[in-house]
C-alpha cells in the first residue's frame, strides 16, 4: 500500500509541514491521508478538536479529517472513516490509507474528479486523473462516484455509499483550467471540450484578428478551437516557465 501527492497549496501555507501525503501515528496504529479539494468548516472542526486536546502539526485542513479518524470511537478504520467525513463539508477526493487498507472516498457532490485503474497483476491504483493510469500503464476502470467510498484490502474491494443521496455539482474549473489536457474528467475528455469551448467563443464572441495567440497551457486547445472556428491563424506569442510559479 502507498499513497502520494503533488498539489500546490490552498488551504495554509506552502510550507513542507503542510506537504502531503500527511501520516500519524496513533492508538490503533498509523494512518496517512492526501486530500485534494477544499473544507469549508476546517476552521470550526480545528478549534473544536484543540478544546479537546488535539494538537495540529500543520495549517492543512487536510489535517483535520486525520484527527477526526484518530478520535472516532467506532469500532473499525471504515466507520471512523465515514463517521470523520461525516462531519466536514465541502469538496474531498481523498485517499486514507491504515496498515492494511486504503480508502478512496470523494465527496457527495462530486466537486473534485477522482478514478480508479488496474495493473495486469491485478493490483489497484486511485488517482485523480486519468493521466496518471496512463503514465504508469494502469488502464482505467471507473470513476469514483459521488458520495462512493471505496475500500481495498487483501479481502478484496468494497463499496460504500454513506453519506446520503448524491447530486452532482463539478467543478467548472477542472475542463476549463486544473485538469490536465490528455486526461479524461466527468466523462469528457479535456481536451476536446476546451477546443470546442473556443469554437462556442468564436460564434458567440468573434473577433477582428490577424492571429490567436493562447495563454499557456490550458489555453492552447481552446485557442485551437477558436481559431479554427473563424479561420485565424493560430501562432504562439507566450512561453511558459514549466520550472517555476
Amino acid at each position: 500500500l502507498a499513497i502520494g501527492h503533488n498539489r500546490y497549496s490552498t488551504t495554509g501555507s506552502s510550507s513542507l509541514r503542510n506537504a502531503q501525503p500527511l501520516a500519524v501515528d496513533y492508538a490503533r496504529g498509523s494512518l496517512a491521508i492526501a486530500h485534494n479539494g477544499n473544507l469549508v468548516n476546517a476552521h470550526r472542526l480545528r478549534s473544536e478538536l484543540e478544546s479537546r486536546g488535539s494538537i495540529f502539526r500543520s495549517t492543512s485542513d487536510t489535517e483535520v479529517v486525520l484527527h477526526l479518524i484518530a478520535q472516532s470511537q467506532s469500532a473499525n478504520l471504515v466507520d471512523c472513516v465515514i463517521e470523520a467525513l461525516r462531519q466536514v463539508q465541502g469538496a474531498y477526493s481523498l485517499l486514507v490509507m491504515g496498515r492494511a487498507e486504503l480508502f478512496a472516498v470523494r465527496d457527495p457532490h462530486g466537486f473534485r474528479p477522482m478514478c480508479i485503474g488496474q495493473f495486469e497483476n491485478g493490483g489497484y491504483v486511485v488517482a485523480s486523473e486519468t493521466c496518471a493510469l496512463d503514465l504508469i500503464d494502469a488502464t482505467y476502470v471507473r470513476d469514483v462516484l459521488p458520495g462512493e467510498l471505496i475500500r481495498f484490502s487483501a479481502d478484496g474491494v468494497q463499496s460504500y455509499f454513506p453519506f446520503g443521496p448524491a447530486t452532482n455539482r463539478h467543478c467548472v474549473l477542472e475542463l476549463i483550467y486544473f485538469a490536465r489536457t490528455d486526461s479524461d474528467v466527468f466523462g469528457h475528455n479535456v481536451y476536446l471540450m476546451r477546443k470546442a469551448f473556443g469554437a462556442r467563443l468564436a460564434r458567440e464572441a468573434p473577433a477582428q484578428a490577424d492571429v490567436v495567440i493562447p495563454v499557456p497551457d490550458g489555453g492552447i486547445p481552446a485557442a485551437l478551437g477558436y481559431a479554427e472556428a473563424v479561420g485565424i491563424p493560430f501562432d504562439t506569442g507566450l512561453t511558459r516557465n514549466h520550472y517555476v510559479g
